[in-house]
């Protein structure tokens, strides 16, 4: 599926729901002596979605890519102050929060580092760089191949009926 607007893509939307639960676990009187920590890992959380939208307008690939690594760090930044809060005595009450937030936090970065691997091994550079020429050959080259792939398999069957 091809999205056009960060709204759509379903990692944005799991971020935005990993901002909006670390903004309501952090209201807990467990916090109140512990202001760094909640300003933290409430940035943290906030900059996950910020930066998957941010590499999207961007408009080519490799900034994309470069965004969605940050993202990626910032989701793993989430759960390590989740870690540490587990650690923490104030906390003890809030262990199966914790362990959803967390959860929460490893979806979103699973998310992002199979479409950061997708785009690596894309040959499209981005909006930015799309025109129509570079469209016409992306589109032969990948006609090309699917027409080379279907002549090879048809070719391996006929070897296989003659054998």
């Amino acid at each position: 599926m091809k999205y056009t607007r960060f709204e759509e893509l379903p990692v944005w939307n799991a971020a935005i729901d990993l901002a909006v639960q670390t903004y309501s676990f952090v209201e807990r009187p467990a916090f109140a002596h512990h202001g760094g920590l909640r300003d933290q890992i409430q940035r943290a959380a906030v900059s996950v979605s910020n930066n998957i939208a941010e590499g999207f307008e961007r408009g080519s690939t490799q900034e994309l890519l470069t965004f969605l690594y940050i993202a990626r760090g910032s989701a793993g930044e989430v759960r390590s102050m989740l870690c540490l809060a587990q650690k923490l005595a104030e906390f003890s009450k809030l262990k199966s929060e914790i362990s959803n937030l967390k959860s929460l936090a490893e979806n979103v970065s699973r998310q992002l580092r199979g479409w950061a691997a997708q785009l690596q091994d894309s040959p499209i550079e981005g909006q930015r760089h799309l025109s129509e020429k570079s469209k016409r050959v992306y589109d032969n080259r990948r006609d090309r191949d699917t027409f080379l792939s279907e002549l090879r398999n048809a070719r391996e069957s006929n070897l296989k009926r003659q054998a």
